[in-house]
């Protein structure tokens, strides 16, 4: 009988579906997967499902076993000692041939029978000579991985501004793009120091609660749209998503905040951009009024 087991592996905390035969697997359980990079140590993430008997596994990995207490005292050894001794060398030649990147990390597969170097550049490098000096050394398969700054975050930092653990190295699978304009959806500030991660970048968790804006934006007048309510008619000159709350103009420049159950209709769409620089989009952010 199979099962099927989440598994964490590698530095980059990857995470995939694995086939196993070991119905007592737990979730927490070190194990010897077979990835698509090779054999390597992983974590079990979830419990066993079982699989159906016709269940094609030959896209999946595979849990080998459970690792053994003389293979975790290896990797530790590896870890601590021969990993800080191979970054210090490789540092040396890349110096040496002067090439264009930072070393990030280094990490070594199941049997050292495979050392992976990450590192960051601009473009594209030329490490041929490098890794020739690497192969020499170490008398192992080498591989130069180039990665970027939101992956180094991954390896390198542990905790965000929130004082949780980075959700890169926990739970993300995929590093999806962010904008900004999901910050604006969201009334958050626009400095860049606030809402930038570890990485430098926007925080992944500005996009968690995206869709639940951009459906509730969608429920409201757009800026310069005419609408009557039971306060009177105004010109929308501003909104707020989660309260769901609209501020418009009257004809008599008062400015009044209404509840979107509170509109009775709309007069008129939203004026035209002309002459005043801004898309149709709501929440653009742009003209006098709009902030």
């Amino acid at each position: 009988m199979k099962y099927q087991v989440s598994v964490r592996y590698g530095i980059l905390r990857n995470v995939e579906n694995a086939f196993t035969q070991d119905a007592e697997l737990r979730k927490g359980d070190k194990v010897v997967i077979r990835s698509a990079r090779g054999v390597e140590f992983g974590v079990a993430i979830s419990q066993p499902q079982e699989l159906n008997v016709e269940a094609d596994v030959s896209g999946m990995g595979e849990v080998l076993h459970q690792i053994t207490q003389e293979e975790e005292r290896k990797q530790e050894e590896i870890e601590k000692e021969t990993i800080p001794s191979e970054y210090s060398f490789c540092q040396e030649k890349i110096k040496e041939h002067g090439l264009p990147m930072k070393l990030a990390s280094v990490e070594h597969l199941f049997g050292s029978k495979k050392i992976i170097f990450y590192f960051l550049a601009k473009g594209r490098v030329d490490f041929r000579e490098l890794v020739k000096d690497l192969a020499k050394k170490y008398k192992s398969r080498i591989e130069m991985k180039q990665i970027g700054v939101r992956d180094e975050a991954k390896l390198l930092a542990e905790y965000e501004h929130c004082g949780r653990e980075l959700c890169c190295r926990t739970f993300l699978r995929n590093l999806e793009p962010v904008t900004m304009k999901m910050a604006k959806n969201q009334k958050a500030t626009l400095d860049p120091s606030k809402i930038s991660g570890r990485c430098g970048r926007l925080m992944c968790c500005l996009r968690y609660e995206d869709d639940a804006y951009e459906e509730m934006k969608h429920k409201l007048p757009k800026k310069g749209t005419l609408i009557a309510t039971t306060k009177g008619v105004g010109e929308v000159i501003d909104y707020d998503i989660l309260q769901q709350k609209i501020t418009m103009e009257s004809k008599d420049k008062k400015i009044i905040v209404v509840n979107k159950n509170e509109i009775l209709e709309q007069v008129r769409g939203a004026r035209a951009s002309a002459g005043k620089g801004c898309g149709s989009e709501a929440g653009s952010g742009c003209g006098k009024r709009s902030g």
